[in-house]
């Protein structure tokens, strides 16, 4: 289906699930917002992409874990756009493999700032364009969780799983907060995925060790986190929010 040139917020999108997002939802018609904190090449790169396909996208940097950089980009994506009919919270950042009491606070607050609170500081400013209540005609949310949430990911990094257990229960709240004003909010809570978060947390053969653990005996694709994104974002989700949906081949 085509979302006639609904215009489109990827935070995280110029690499991994967000960028798999991007490229997807300029294919079926969405104008695309790509945010990223700190690589450009690959936001730029992805843009380029896209308009090659007769896609609209442009980049747009902004760090989630500030509040000032995160106005800012809103405030370009205004200029840019106009409207905002769709936000996608898929920036998010790991630490390196650890024990909770081999954990210092600076890491702990880290995490949290970009995955909690900046997925809740992009939301707040998307409601803020979207809601009836603001004179807006809705629009939908969807916040990339992970089954870290569910699992735990003990001995490797709790403080990541406790924060994606933060965004599963701020998108049920947010959800039924404004479902009366015309906003939709799910998040998909990947599993097992080959992107480089992994290496980023310093375990670049993670998705390897754990293939066996998986009930389908392998990984997904960012693509296929992108399809279940864009059928959440999609009309033929009219009747789903509040929703955590799990791609994560049964685990």
């Amino acid at each position: 289906m085509t979302d006639e040139r609904h215009n489109l917020l990827i935070t995280g999108g110029g690499r991994g699930i967000g960028a798999a997002v991007a490229r997807h939802a300029a294919q079926r018609g969405w104008r695309v917002a790509i945010n990223y904190a700190r690589d450009s090449l690959a936001a730029e790169t992805l843009v380029r992409a896209i308009e090659a396909e007769g896609g609209e996208a442009f980049a747009v940097r902004g760090d989630v874990g500030s509040e000032d950089e995160v106005l800012g980009m809103f405030a370009t994506v205004d200029a840019r756009f106009g409207t905002l009919h769709g936000l996608v919270n898929s920036a998010g950042i790991v630490a390196p493999k650890a024990r909770l009491d081999e954990m210092n606070v600076s890491r702990l607050e880290r995490i949290m700032r970009v995955n909690v609170i900046g997925t809740m500081l992009c939301a707040r400013e998307a409601v803020k364009r979207m809601s009836t209540r603001h004179g807006h005609g809705g629009g939908a949310i969807v916040n990339v969780s992970s089954v870290a949430a569910a699992l735990g990911s003990p001995a490797e990094y709790i403080d990541y799983a406790a924060s994606k257990g933060a965004v599963d229960t701020f998108t049920v709240g947010l959800a039924r907060e404004v479902a009366e004003e015309g906003i939709r909010v799910n998040a998909v809570r990947p599993g097992i995925i080959a992107t480089g978060i992994h290496a980023s947390g310093g375990q670049p053969d993670r998705v390897e060790r754990l293939r066996s653990v998986v009930p389908m005996k392998r990984e997904g694709s960012p693509d296929e986190i992108a399809w279940a994104i864009l059928w959440l974002l999609s009309r033929e989700a009219s009747y789903t929010t509040g929703a955590i949906l799990d791609v994560g081949g049964g685990r």
